[in-house]
């Protein structure tokens, strides 16, 4: 639902930004701010920053920057209404009033929720009646403390336990059939219960709410071994995580969740105290899930059984993620060994086995690239051309387009040493290594390519003074709007790559001042930097400013108009700052073999960094 702003803001009021973030974080006052090391990132020196006037925090670690309701989302997993009721209550307001719609679907939701919660507790009570189910778990290695905390059940064979139970409990059969609980035949005859004779999973909502079941058949001769819940007001099987609300502190607490194929194996592991364990419900991960995952933490790890069943199940994961991996977020995977699940791994190795597997997880570049490599042998330049064209497919999915960038540029490098050392491929290290350093002399003779150093050096060396001007247009920028872009791109202004010594000092005292409110005009900073940097230093960034008018350091400009052309220019500057290493590289390559190919790849970069720059200039 939508909040109104004056609810809000009296919430904010009523709250200090201090009071919340000092629960997890040891602040201390610095002047009108207070300060501690980051809760997003391990960190030796402090750099999170809370301001109660202003009633924000911000991380310079991570960039991450908020109100009350932000950091407690961050921090707890909690949806945006979820946080504002908890604060709410914290401050002693009355949530406000909605309207008569959802105010009668929140009363028929809960009347749902009651129910399934009954039907929760008679199943409980029903396992200790039965004992193949109880010895069933016993079996798992599940002990009985493990089975209250799941609060595990039994559902009888009995086709209308459950049903009758519940009627003389007060419901009615509509709503037991609404709630997934009972079934009713078309032909008329009576509901009957829709789990019978399984071992039952309460299923729960973040909040911690009973919405659904899984029941795990004990008969050998049903069609389903594993039987859900149906879809329901309260019950959604694509939005909802096994045991969500369990692990979402545990995640938080040690910047780790895993994510398993099943229930028996977030419980299993629970027991060794990997209590930050969830699972899809018997289906693929879906995207809603994947965004679940990504509130408890960056890069959730998959564990997936080791059989093909498992590997295509992380291949499915990896179609599901791409279109939607944002900056800083992502998966990891672990590969179990064959025929293993996780459940057997630490009922066999104990809890050191998983840990050591945990260790070795996989990034989700890595089992992209595997899998394509699998498919198919690349014995023919056609199957290596399929090979390179479906991995850049993949990479097409991705829609955010500073990890498309970086993923392009990683599965170039992939490709680029895979076929160089490919003993199928006739540019194999092999074949080149065997030239001697007159055949190649004469090898670059017959195909023209003997390079000319004058050109070479002149190319490189007009790249390398358009090099020096980017830093100083990105902080002529900062400097004549700060507010615009540091208050929302402080953190992409900290990790450019700045290679002056000079330069990136006057980044880190921008920055400092910045987090202490102070002002960032030129002469302020003239006393600032007297002794740390040259004269001339603070003269050619106001050179710059006043040169680019009427670009992004125009005082007439718009917000949006500023923020935007900073953001190009710092684009253009982190790419160009990738091609100078590469062409240092390159040259490096060149001196040492003097092969032709390797001129080429030099000159190409060299070509590419000065396209780049003519276009900055235009």
């Amino acid at each position: 639902m939508a909040f109104p702003a004056h609810f809000l803001d009296e919430i904010k009021n009523r709250i200090s930004v201090s009071s919340v973030v000092g629960r997890r974080v040891k602040l201390q006052r610095r002047g009108r701010e207070y300060v501690g090391l980051s809760p997003f990132k391990a960190e030796k020196t402090p750099s999170f920053t809370v301001n109660d006037d202003k009633q924000f925090y911000h991380c310079f670690a991570t960039g991450k920057h908020g109100s009350i309701f932000d950091f407690v989302m961050e921090t707890e997993g909690l949806s945006f209404p979820e946080a504002v009721e908890r604060l709410a209550g914290e401050a002693g307001l009355a949530m406000p009033e909605r309207d008569r719609q959802s105010e009668e679907r929140q009363t028929r939701q809960k009347g749902l929720v009651d129910w399934l919660d009954r039907a929760a507790a008679w199943f409980a009570g029903q396992l200790s009646q039965h004992r193949p189910a109880a010895n069933y778990l016993r079996e798992r290695g599940l002990d009985d403390a493990i089975i209250k905390r799941f609060g595990l059940g039994y559902a009888p064979s009995d086709r209308h336990g459950l049903t009758q139970y519940l009627i003389q409990q007060g419901a009615n059969i509509e709503v037991l059939v609404e709630a997934g609980l009972s079934i009713r035949p078309d032909d008329g005859r009576a509901a009957y219960d829709r789990f019978r004779d399984r071992v039952m999973f309460p299923i729960h909502d973040a909040r911690g709410r009973v919405i659904g079941f899984g029941g795990r058949a004990l008969s050998a001769d049903v069609p389903a071994k594993y039987l859900n819940s149906p879809e329901t007001p309260v019950f959604h099987k694509g939005s909802v995580l096994y045991n969500f609300h369990r692990a979402r502190q545990p995640a938080y607490d040690t910047k780790q969740v895993l994510v398993t194929e099943g229930y028996m194996d977030v419980i299993g592991l629970a027991q060794a105290g990997f209590d930050a364990t969830v699972a899809p419900l018997g289906t693929a991960i879906t995207e809603q899930q994947l965004e679940l995952l990504w509130r408890l933490t960056p890069e959730p790890i998959m564990c997936l059984d080791g059989d093909a069943a498992g590997l295509r199940a992380a291949y499915r994961v990896i179609d599901r993620a791409l279109p939607i991996l944002k900056p800083g977020v992502s998966l990891r995977f672990v590969l179990l060994p064959d025929g293993q699940d996780p459940d057997d791994m630490v009922r066999n190795g104990g809890r050191q086995a998983m840990l050591d597997l945990i260790e070795q997880a996989r990034p989700l570049s890595d089992m992209l690239w595997t899998r394509e490599l699998e498919r198919a042998p690349l014995n023919t330049p056609e199957r290596r051309a399929d090979f390179k064209g479906r991995l850049r497919q993949a990479v097409g999915l991705i829609t955010d387009r500073d990890v498309r960038t970086f993923y392009g540029q990683d599965i170039k490098q992939r490709l680029d040493r895979f076929f160089e050392y490919d003993p199928a491929s006739d540019r194999s290290q092999a074949g080149r290594s065997s030239y001697s350093s007159g055949d190649r002399q004469q090898n670059w003779r017959r195909r023209g390519a003997v390079p000319r150093q004058e050109t070479r050096s002149s190319a490189i060396a007009q790249a390398h003074v358009a090099s020096q001007t980017r830093p100083l247009l990105l902080i002529a920028g900062v400097l004549c709007h700060p507010d615009i872009i540091l208050s929302k791109w402080d953190a992409t202004f900290e990790r450019l790559e700045i290679n002056d010594p000079d330069l990136a000092r006057m980044r880190d005292v921008i920055l400092s001042r910045w987090s202490e409110g102070l002002p960032l005009d030129m002469d302020g900073l003239k006393g600032h930097l007297k002794g740390l940097a040259p004269d001339t230093l603070l003269a050619r960034i106001d050179k710059h400013a006043r040169a680019h008018g009427l670009c992004f350091t125009d005082p007439r400009a718009e917000g949006t108009e500023v923020e935007a052309s900073w953001l190009e220019v710092a684009e253009l500057h982190h790419t160009l700052t990738t091609l100078e290493r590469e062409k240092s590289e390159a040259e490096a390559d060149f001196a040492s073999d003097g092969q032709a190919e390797s001129f080429d790849r030099l000159r190409a970069i060299v070509q590419e960094i000065a396209a780049i720059e003519n276009q900055m200039r235009s």
